[in-house]
C-alpha cells in the first residue's frame, strides 16, 4: 500500500505541473561552454525564464572549448544523426546554416529582432541572401585586445606607453614588455593566444591584405609577414612560452593562465576573456586593457562573439522560440551582459551603455576599440567562410614556431588549407 500511495503522490504532482502549463513536462537542452563567468549568468537568466514557464525546465551541457573544431563538430555529429541540441552556443555560425530552427512565426514580435541585432550577424546564420529567418542571437559583442600588469610595470619603474600617447607600435609593446619582465624577473614578456581570428587585427594593422582585388582570399602580404615573423620570433627568442602555440587546443588557456599567475607582462586576448580574469586574478595585482597596437595599416581588433541558436530538429519549437524571445529582453540581456562582462551585442543596449558593476573601466576601455575595427576585419569575421580561413593559420605558425616548416612554406601551405576547403564546401 506505502508503495502505492507514493505512485499516486508522484502521479498527481506530475498532473499538477501538466494542469499549470496545460501540457506535458518539457526539457530542453543547451549545448554551452563557457569562456569566463557567463555560465553563471545563463543560469540566473534560465531559473527566471523556468519560474515564469511552469513545466519547462532548461538543462545546460556544458561540454567545454578546448578545441573549437571539436567542439562544432560535437554538434555537427548531433544535427547528422538527426537528434540536434534544442538550442547551442556557436561562434561557427555558418557551419550549421539550413539546420536552425526560423522562429520567425513563433516569437511575439519578428520586428524587435531584426531592430535590436546586426544584420551583419543575423546574416551569418543564413543560407545566402534570400534567407531571411531569424534563428539566434548574439549573446555579446567581442573584440580582441591586449592587457597589461600594472602592477609588474610599476615595480619596474616604467611608465605604461599607453598612458602617455595615443599609438604605440606592437614593436614598441614587446620592447616595453621585455623591459619590464627582465626588470622584475617575470618569466614572459608576452603571452599571444594561438588562434587565427586573434592574428587578423595584428596583420592588418602592420599592412596585411586578406583579399586581392577579385575578393578572393589572400595570405600573403608584407603586414601578414610582419606579424607572423614577430609572434615566431617572440617565441624562439624566449620572449613568450613556446608551450602556449605547442599546445593549441590549450593554448588560449595557458597564456590567461601565466597572465593570471603574473608571469607574464602583457596578454593578448579580447574581452570575452574579461570575466575569468578578473575572478582569477582577484586583487593579486593591478591590470587593465590596452588600446590595440597600431602600425601602418592603423590600430585594430578583431571583432566577434558567439550566438545562441536553435536546431530545426527541436522536438519543442515553440519552447525554444520562447527562451530566445525571453533571454533577447532588453532587462535579461542587460543583466547577462553585467553579470558577464560582456559588451552587449543587442544595438539598443550597446548604444544606451551599460553600467557595470564590476570591471567597468577596463569593459568601458574595450568598448573604445569597437569604431576603430577595419572593414576587413569585419569581413573575415562575418563571412561565411570565417573559420574556413582562420583555423589554419595558428595551426601553420605553431608549425614554424617549432622548427617544423619554413614562414614561407607555411604561407603557402595556409593557402592550399584555405583554398581546397572552400573548393570542397562549393563542390558539396
Amino acid at each position: 500500500m506505502r508503495k502505492l500511495g507514493i505512485l499516486l503522490t508522484v502521479a498527481l504532482l506530475l498532473l499538477s505541473v501538466v494542469a499549470v502549463n496545460g501540457q506535458e513536462p518539457v526539457e530542453l537542452r543547451i549545448t554551452w561552454y563557457n569562456d569566463g563567468t557567463e555560465g553563471e549568468a545563463l543560469r540566473t537568466a534560465l531559473d527566471a525564464f523556468e519560474a515564469a514557464n511552469p513545466g519547462v525546465t532548461v538543462i545546460v551541457d556544458d561540454v567545454g572549448y578546448a578545441d573549437p573544431n571539436v567542439y562544432h563538430s560535437t554538434i555537427q555529429a548531433q544535427v547528422e544523426s538527426g537528434s540536434p541540441p534544442d538550442l547551442a552556443r556557436v561562434n561557427d555560425g555558418f557551419r550549421f546554416a539550413g539546420t536552425y530552427l526560423d522562429i520567425t512565426p513563433l516569437v511575439k514580435d519578428a520586428a524587435y529582432w531584426t531592430e535590436s541585432f546586426s544584420n551583419d550577424v543575423l546574416n551569418s546564420l543564413r543560407v545566402d541572401a534570400n534567407d531571411t529567418g531569424i534563428y539566434g542571437f548574439p549573446l555579446g559583442f567581442t573584440i580582441t585586445a591586449p592587457f597589461v600588469n600594472r602592477t609588474l610595470f610599476e615595480q619596474a619603474g616604467i611608465e605604461i606607453p599607453s598612458d602617455t600617447k595615443e599609438d604605440v607600435t606592437w614593436q614598441e609593446w614587446a620592447d616595453v614588455s621585455k623591459q619590464v619582465a627582465d626588470a622584475t624577473g617575470t618569466p614572459f614578456a608576452i603571452a599571444y593566444e594561438p588562434r587565427g581570428h586573434r592574428f587578423w587585427g595584428f596583420s592588418i594593422s602592420e599592412g596585411g591584405e586578406w583579399f586581392n582585388a577579385d575578393g578572393a582570399f589572400t595570405v600573403d602580404s608584407a603586414g601578414f609577414r610582419t606579424a607572423a615573423q614577430s609572434i615566431i620570433d617572440w617565441h624562439q627568442n624566449g620572449i613568450s612560452d613556446p608551450a602556449i602555440w605547442a599546445n593549441l587546443p590549450d593554448g588560449p588557456r595557458l597564456a590567461r593562465e601565466q597572465f593570471i599567475n603574473g608571469q607574464v607582462v602583457f596578454l593578448y586576448s579580447g574581452s570575452f576573456a574579461v570575466g575569468g580574469l578578473a575572478t582569477g586574478i582577484g586583487d593579486t595585482f593591478d591590470w587593465s586593457a590596452v588600446p590595440n597596437p597600431s602600425g601602418p595599416g592603423g590600430s585594430t581588433g578583431s571583432p566577434g562573439g558567439s550566438l545562441l541558436v536553435g536546431f530545426a530538429g527541436t522536438q519543442h519549437p515553440q519552447e525554444v522560440a520562447n527562451l530566445l524571445d525571453f533571454l533577447t529582453q532588453e532587462d535579461v540581456l542587460a543583466e547577462f551582459s553585467v553579470k558577464s562582462s560582456f559588451l552587449p551585442g543587442h544595438l539598443g543596449l550597446a548604444e544606451a551603455g551599460l553600467e557595470y558593476a564590476d570591471n567597468a573601466e577596463i569593459l568601458n576601455q574595450l568598448s573604445l576599440e569597437i569604431p576603430k575595427i577595419d572593414e576587413q576585419a569585419y569581413k573575415l569575421q562575418y563571412s561565411k567562410y570565417a573559420f574556413t580561413y582562420n583555423r589554419p593559420i595558428d595551426g601553420r605558425l605553431a608549425q614554424v614556431i617549432a622548427g617544423e616548416l619554413s614562414l614561407d612554406d607555411a604561407i603557402i601551405a595556409i593557402q592550399k588549407d584555405v583554398d581546397d576547403a572552400i573548393a570542397a564546401t562549393e563542390a558539396g
